[in-house]
């Protein structure tokens, strides 16, 4: 009986909190001034603790998987990007939420490589996606393989199975969306074993004085490899890693490839069924998912453009990410679909904040779409990053100042404003300092074009790109067995708790342990 009262009394302060200030406008205020209220906080409060006792762990068996991974999507990076989404949307950017901010359960994971202090996108794409921790710069091998070891890259020891491979070992489908080349280092770890992430294609691998024919290249495994071939969705750029220095691409670029192979053409010819390349936003859109078996799309000769700078005929990531699970539910048995938004990362290299913020928000519209495709009795989505940036979130400015412009307080020691965002390191270090009469200075800021799509954002130590971050990332959970995702832990444990969830891989799983129980509508 106690038990009763208590949830009947949360249910009327979650009632009443919504009657006063409506369901989304509790979160979604407009005005600062309501921030001052101690009954708005108390009923926020309570009705946050309403949520967490209202949300049973869902221990159904997860049919389809899906992992989002914001590469470079520190811990800031969140935070900015939420505070920056409510200002374009004219709330009050602190009490913003992205789509994924809005899961029920949260945990944190330790990035480091086998080797290094501060990861890149290598060697965490092996540790979330096979669940083995590698060297710096490797992809899907273990460490006892060394940068630049071809050979010991082909040992069938070396090499690491990942969740793609498990999921189509158990007669799923799987895929792949990725704002980057689809051969970048992120994307590259659902199927790739290479030595050395730049090996993208036989051009790169000859570049670095190796040779092809001993070191296969990462368009060619996406092309020829055991799990490559099998995906049903690719999506993302590089066209230039899949056709030869003979020929240019739909967009006037010259190919790489020094074998003389147009991996394009081979891909659809070794299909069977319906598989359909696109190259543009429209021929995706005018794409009937219903009638094509299997999907490549290129749309770029490299890497997607930034969403501030595209042109109209590029997908975003959320139209990509639809395309692909329209595709990928056709499959009775389930799915696994790996959605990057990797441009997140390169516009932090740059130290242009606002455009990384913009990325993220644009990533999490994708994930909105993906909740809104899929099942959560049936679909787990786990949302994480590779690692983290050097960006901060500093000074003491108002709530509500603007995320992406200076901050509201000036320096108390030079008296001259600063930006909110920051980083510890970057390049153009000199843009942010001047020499006068002897003594160097900061740039006054109001000078500057901070806020601008393409502004640089101040820094320290000067590099030729902004770093990595040694950062936890957060891991997002929601749908069956979310629960697993949270406190903190290694992130080659990601993986196997999204294998233990849809019965997948090497590991223990949750139909070994007893018998099978789905969601059944």
């Amino acid at each position: 009986m106690p038990g009763f009262w208590l949830a009947f009394a949360l249910h009327f302060v979650l009632c009443h909190c919504q009657y006063k200030y409506g369901p989304e406008r509790a979160w979604n205020l407009h005005s600062v001034e309501e921030l001052k209220s101690k009954e708005f906080w108390f009923h926020d409060a309570q009705r946050t603790l309403y949520e967490k006792l209202s949300t049973p762990p869902n221990q159904y068996v997860a049919k389809n998987v899906i992992l989002f991974l914001g590469d470079g999507m520190s811990v800031p990076t969140v935070t900015a990007s939420r505070i920056f989404d409510g200002q374009l949307r004219g709330v009050v950017g602190e009490r913003n939420r992205l789509e994924f901010e809005k899961f029920n359960f949260v945990g944190l994971s330790k990035t480091y490589c086998a080797n290094k202090q501060v990861a890149d996108s290598a060697c965490t794409a092996s540790a979330y996606l096979s669940g083995i921790k590698a060297n710096f710069l490797t992809i899907g091998v273990t460490p006892d393989v060394q940068l630049n070891d071809c050979a010991g890259a082909r040992l069938p020891q070396n090499r690491l199975s990942s969740i793609a491979a498990w999921a189509l070992k158990g007669r799923k489908s799987a895929g792949l969306v990725t704002t980057t080349r689809v051969t970048h280092a992120s994307p590259a770890g659902v199927y790739a074993h290479t030595s050395n992430r730049d090996f993208e294609s036989d051009f790169d691998v000859n570049s670095f004085g190796e040779n092809s024919s001993r070191c296969p290249d990462i368009a060619q495994q996406l092309i020829d490899g055991d799990v490559g071939k099998r995906l049903r969705v690719i999506m993302g750029g590089g066209t230039s890693k899949f056709l030869p220095n003979t020929e240019k691409d739909v967009y006037g670029n010259q190919g790489q490839r020094l074998d003389g192979r147009n991996l394009i053409e081979e891909w659809q010819k070794s299909k069977p069924g319906n598989a359909r390349v696109v190259f543009n936003r429209t021929d995706l859109l005018a794409n009937d998912a219903r009638s094509t078996d299997f999907l490549f799309g290129l749309f770029n000769a490299s890497h997607l453009a930034y969403h501030l700078d595209e042109s109209i005929d590029t997908p975003t990531l959320a139209e990509m990410t639809e395309s692909a699970i329209n595709i990928l539910s056709r499959d009775t048995g389930g799915y696994f679909l790996f959605v990057e938004g990797g441009r997140i990362d390169h516009a932090h290299h740059e130290t242009k904040a606002k455009k990384a913020l913009d990325e993220t928000v644009q990533f999490s519209n994708a994930i909105k779409q993906a909740r809104l495709l899929t099942n959560p009795w049936d679909t787990l989505i786990v949302v994480t990053a590779d690692h983290g940036h050097t960006v901060t979130i500093s000074g003491y400015p108002d709530v509500n100042n603007s995320i992406a412009g200076l901050n509201s307080e000036k320096s108390d020691v030079d008296s001259k404003p600063y930006a909110t965002l920051s980083y510890a390191n970057g390049p153009e270090y000199q843009k942010f300092y001047q020499s006068k009469d002897g003594v160097v200075e900061r740039v006054d800021l109001t000078t500057s074009d901070i806020g601008d799509n393409d502004a640089r954002y101040p820094h320290g130590v000067p590099m030729e790109e902004e770093t990595h971050g040694g950062g936890d990332v957060a891991v997002y959970a929601h749908g069956p067995w979310a629960h697993l995702f949270t406190g903190v832990y290694e992130q080659n444990s990601i993986p196997f708790m999204m294998g233990y969830a849809s019965c997948l891989g090497p590991g223990m799983t949750y139909c070994d342990l007893q018998p099978k129980v789905s969601y059944n509508p």
